[in-house]
C-alpha cells in the first residue's frame, strides 16, 4: 500500500509542477490565485497521503496548508476589491 501512496503522491506533485509554470507565465492575476489555490490542495493531498503511510505529523502541516491557502485567497480577494 504503501508504494500506492508514492504513486498518486508523485502524480499530485506532477501536477502541482504544472501549476508552478501557470503561476509565472499566467496572464493575469486571477489565473495565478487559482494556482496558488493548486499548490495549496497539492500540498495537503500529499501530506494526508503522507499521513495515510505512517507519517502522524504530516496532518498538522496539511491542516497549516489549507488555513494558509484559504488566507491567501481572502487577501486576494480583498486586494482585487480595493483596486476597483
Amino acid at each position: 500500500m504503501n508504494a500506492f501512496f508514492l504513486i498518486v503522491a508523485g502524480f499530485v506533485l506532477l501536477t502541482v509542477a504544472v501549476g508552478l509554470i501557470r503561476i509565472l507565465l499566467g496572464p493575469q492575476n486571477e489565473d495565478r490565485m487559482m494556482s496558488a489555490q493548486l499548490l495549496g490542495t497539492g500540498g495537503v493531498a500529499v501530506m494526508l497521503l503522507a499521513a495515510g503511510g505512517g507519517v502522524t505529523a504530516a496532518i498538522d502541516v496539511a491542516l497549516a496548508f489549507a488555513l494558509l491557502a484559504a488566507f491567501a485567497a481572502v487577501a486576494f480577494v480583498r486586494s482585487e476589491n480595493r483596486r476597483k
